[in-house]
C-alpha cells in the first residue's frame, strides 16, 4: 500500500493543504440533511464521513464510529488507531476505492462540527518556562520568578471538564469576587477577562488505578493532539488562588479544536525537549528516551489581527512526562481525558501566548491595527488560535483553528 509519507490523493487536495493526506485528522460533525452526528475525517475542504465509509469498506470496526464521537476509537488502541489511519489513507489514495468513497466526501463548509470527544477528566499544566516566569516577574518583581518546585514536578491544576467547549462556542464573560484595589470585596463580571494559547493531548487508553504510567508507555495512552485556550479571569483568579489554586476564574469555559491530529500525524514534528536542569528524578527523567517535544507553531490572532505566535517546541514539561507525574500517585487515566500543555510562550515579546504578558499585566496596553488597544479582552473580541507542524516531505500538519468570541457578562438572575 501506498503510504502517506509519498502518496497523492485522488481527491485533488494540495500536498501542502494543512489538511492534506498527511495529516488526516478525526472529528464529529452534522449537516442540515441528516443531524445525526458522525465521525469524519478532514481532507482538504471536505469531510470524509467515516462513520458511513467504515460501514462499507471497514465493517469489523464500524462500531467503533456509530455514535458519531471518537469515543469507541479513543478506547480501541494503538493497533486500531493505526489500522483506520492506513485504511483511511488507502481509501483516499487507490482509485478502486473512489466509487464507494467519493459520495461520501461532504463540502466542510457545510458541516457543523461538534465537541469530538466526550472529555472525562481535565488537567491543565504550566509547561512553559518563559510563560511562568513571565508571570512570576509580573507578580515577584523582587524575587524569584520560579516557584522552588517549578523544575523539580509538571505543576498543574484540575479543571472542569462539563465546561470544554468545542471551537465557534461564545464564552459569557463570567462573574465573581474580586478585591479591590482599596482591599474591599466585590462581585460582578471580570475585567480583566484573558485567553491562553495551549496544545492539548487526549488520552485513548485508560490505567488502572495505582498503577503509574512510565514515561516509555505513553505513547500507548495518548491518541492525539488539539488546540486549547484556557480562557481565564485573571482578576478572579487573583482573589480565589490562594492556598489551592484556580478555581472559577478559569471554570467559565475552556475551548478546543474541533479537530483531534493523530500522534502519528507528527511523527515529523518530534524535537528534543530544552535541557532540564536540575535533572528531574528518575520517574520523571527523559533524557535518552523519544522525544515529546513537538516543533508546532502556534498563531493567535484578535479580531482578525496577528498579535503572537508561540512556539511549542520549547516547551520545558512534556506531555509524556505529565501524563507520569498525573499518574505517579496513584491516579488513573480515563479515556477521553485531556491534558493541555498550560500557556505556551517563547523568548520574545510577539511569542507570548497571554495578554497578561503581551500587555504585561496592563503596564504596556497591546495597541491593534485599528488603532485600538487592549490590557485585556472586551466584549465582542474574537481569539483565535491556528497551528501547524513540520510534515514529511515538506509538507505541513494542520492541527486547525479553536475560535471564540466574548460576550457580555450574564445579569446574574438564576434560571430553571
Amino acid at each position: 500500500m501506498t503510504t502517506a509519507r509519498t502518496a497523492t490523493t485522488w481527491t485533488g487536495v494540495d500536498p501542502a493543504h494543512p489538511f492534506g493526506i498527511q495529516t488526516l485528522p478525526y472529528g464529529s460533525f452534522t449537516t442540515p440533511d441528516s443531524p445525526v452526528p458522525r465521525v469524519g475525517v478532514a481532507i482538504g475542504e471536505h469531510i470524509l464521513d467515516l462513520t458511513a465509509a467504515a460501514t462499507a469498506l471497514l465493517p469489523e470496526h464500524a462500531g467503533l464510529f456509530a455514535a458519531g464521537s471518537l469515543d469507541g476509537l479513543l478506547g480501541a488502541g494503538p493497533d486500531v488507531w493505526s489500522q483506520v489511519r492506513s485504511r483511511v489513507t488507502e481509501w483516499l489514495v487507490d482509485e478502486r476505492h473512489r466509487p464507494v468513497v467519493e459520495p461520501l466526501l461532504v463540502p466542510a463548509a457545510a458541516a457543523t462540527l461538534r465537541l469530538p470527544f466526550t472529555v472525562a477528566d481535565y488537567v491543565d499544566f504550566y509547561a512553559s518556562e518563559h510563560h511562568a516566569a513571565n508571570v512570576g516577574r509580573i507578580f515577584r518583581p523582587d524575587g524569584n520568578p520560579l516557584t522552588p518546585n517549578w523544575k523539580h514536578l509538571p505543576i498543574g491544576y484540575h479543571g472542569r471538564s462539563g465546561t470544554v467547549v468545542v471551537s465557534g462556542t461564545p464564552v459569557i464573560r463570567p462573574r465573581g469576587q474580586v478585591r479591590t484595589a482599596d482591599g474591599g470585596v466585590t462581585f460582578g463580571p471580570t475585567t480583566r477577562l484573558d485567553f491562553e494559547a495551549e496544545v492539548g493531548f487526549v488520552v485513548g487508553i485508560p490505567s488502572r488505578p495505582g498503577r503509574p504510567v512510565p514515561l516509555a508507555a505513553a505513547g500507548r495512552h495518548i491518541f492525539g493532539v488539539c488546540l486549547v485556550n484556557d480562557w481565564s479571569a485573571r482578576d478572579i483568579q487573583a482573589w480565589e488562588y490562594v492556598p489551592l489554586g484556580p478555581f472559577l476564574g478559569k471554570a467559565f469555559a475552556t475551548s478546543v479544536s474541533p479537530w483531534v491530529v493523530p500522534l502519528d500525524a507528527l511523527r515529523h514534528a518530534r524535537v528534543a525537549p530544552p535541557p532540564r536542569n536540575p535533572r528531574p528524578l528518575p520517574y520523571l527523567d527523559d533524557s535518552g528516551a523519544e522525544p515529546w517535544g513537538f516543533a508546532i507553531e502556534l498563531e493567535v490572532s484578535l479580531n482578525g489581527h496577528p498579535i503572537s505566535r508561540p512556539p511549542f517546541a520549547g516547551m520545558y514539561w512534556t506531555a509524556a512526562q505529565q501524563l507520569a507525574h498525573l499518574t505517579s500517585g496513584g491516579a488513573s487515566l480515563r479515556t477521553g481525558d485531556l491534558l493541555a500543555s498550560g500557556t505556551v510562550s517563547g523568548p520574545r515579546r510577539e511569542q507570548r501566548g497571554s495578554l497578561i504578558e503581551l500587555a504585561w499585566n496592563g503596564a504596556e496596553p497591546l495597541t491593534l491595527p485599528d488603532g485600538s488597544t487592549r490590557t485585556f479582552l472586551a466584549d465582542g473580541d474574537e481569539v483565535v488560535i491556528t497551528g501547524t507542524a513540520p510534515g514529511p516531505d515538506g509538507t505541513r500538519v494542520g492541527l486547525g483553528e479553536v475560535r471564540g468570541r466574548i460576550l457580555p457578562a450574564a445579569d446574574g438572575t438564576t434560571t430553571r
